[in-house]
This record gives C-alpha cells, sequence and structure tokens, in this order.
C-alpha cells in the first residue's frame, strides 16, 4: 500500500479503507507539521493545528469535496497555511524560526552519517542561519521557510500567499539581498 500514489490512497480511503489513510498521513505528516510548526513556534499549538488540519481534510474527503487531483500535499499544505493566518490573527504575533528543547527543525531532515565534529559544526551552522532568517521582515522570512524547509516551488508559495510569482521570486531576492547584509554587518561565518 505504501507504493500507491496519494490518488489511489485516497480512493482506498473513500472506499472504506482507513488503513490507506493511515499511510497517507504518515507519507507526509512531518513536511505539514514542521511547515506549521515553523510558523506558530510553539509545539502544543503546531499540533493542534496539525490534528485540525487533517480533521479538515478527513471531513473534506468524506462530503466529496476534494478535487485537487494529484496535489493532496499542496492542497493540505494551503489548509494548514490557512490555519496559522488564523491562529495570527487570534494571537496577533509574529512568526519567529527558532528552535526550542522540544523540537528542532534539523531533527526531522535526514543527513548522512557524520562524525561527531562535523555535526557540530552542521549544528552550529543551522543554528546562524535560523537566527539569520529570523531577522528578516515576515514576508521575506515566510518565503524562506515555504521554499526551503517545506521544500514548495515558487508558483505553490505564490498560490498558497495570494500573491504573484514575481512577488513571491522578488520576496525571495530581497530575503537573500538582506541574508547577505545581515551576514556582512555582523561578521558571521557559515561553514
Amino acid at each position: 500500500m505504501r507504493q500507491l500514489e496519494d490518488k489511489a490512497l485516497i480512493n482506498a480511503y473513500l472506499g472504506g479503507n482507513d488503513r490507506a489513510f493511515e499511510v497517507l498521513l504518515n507519507r507526509h505528516k512531518d513536511k505539514i507539521y514542521t511547515s506549521i510548526y515553523l510558523f506558530v513556534k510553539d509545539t502544543n499549538v503546531a499540533q493542534d493545528i496539525f490534528q485540525e488540519v487533517f480533521i479538515k481534510i478527513i471531513d473534506t474527503l468524506r462530503k466529496g469535496r476534494y478535487n485537487h487531483e494529484g496535489k493532496f500535499v499542496q492542497w493540505a499544505m494551503r489548509i494548514a497555511y490557512n490555519m496559522c493566518v488564523d491562529q495570527f490573527r487570534r494571537n496577533k504575533r509574529r512568526t519567529k524560526v527558532s528552535s526550542t528543547d522540544e523540537f528542532d527543525i534539523f531533527d526531522v531532515l535526514e543527513s548522512g552519517d557524520d562524525n561527531m565534529e562535523q555535526q557540530m559544526v552542521k549544528e552550529q551552522t543551522y543554528s546562524k542561519v535560523r537566527d539569520l532568517v529570523d531577522m528578516l521582515p515576515a514576508e521575506q522570512r515566510e518565503v524562506v521557510i515555504l521554499r526551503h524547509y517545506a521544500d514548495m516551488s515558487f508558483k505553490e508559495i505564490a498560490q498558497l500567499t495570494s500573491v504573484s510569482i514575481n512577488t513571491a521570486l522578488g520576496r525571495m531576492r530581497y530575503a537573500l539581498i538582506n541574508l547577505r547584509k545581515i551576514i556582512e554587518e555582523k561578521h558571521v561565518v557559515l561553514q
């Protein structure tokens, strides 16, 4: 069942196979949860939103309103993004990318078998990059997170954030320019 594409898993689930939805959830949960967490920066809130996202997905599937054939992940990411925006509107707080004792984005990313020194250097570099991304304006930070942490295309980012592709590309360009400025001003060394 793990070899089935998302569309086939959805059809199997709608046909009564709950295991199909479990496979679909396991396939995409890390990416969706990570993107939620990077926006809300609170483990409990991220877990709540993550559960709400999949409740909404199940509800939409059962009502027969799912029509994004072959684009399940993008659809799920849009639901997650909208719920995060709703959360921000409720709390009126800004997004910040940083790790906590309970969760670190880089724990979810697979890495090779590095020795202890290489791993320490990587962790320090990742930490510096997260700190640098935190210093960006909100719109630029959002594009960086969606592009590099959620692995979304600029077309997907544009659709998700309701801007043109050129605007998404422009925000990324300015983010990179600003990151370079910050690195130079603060004399940050990335290895």
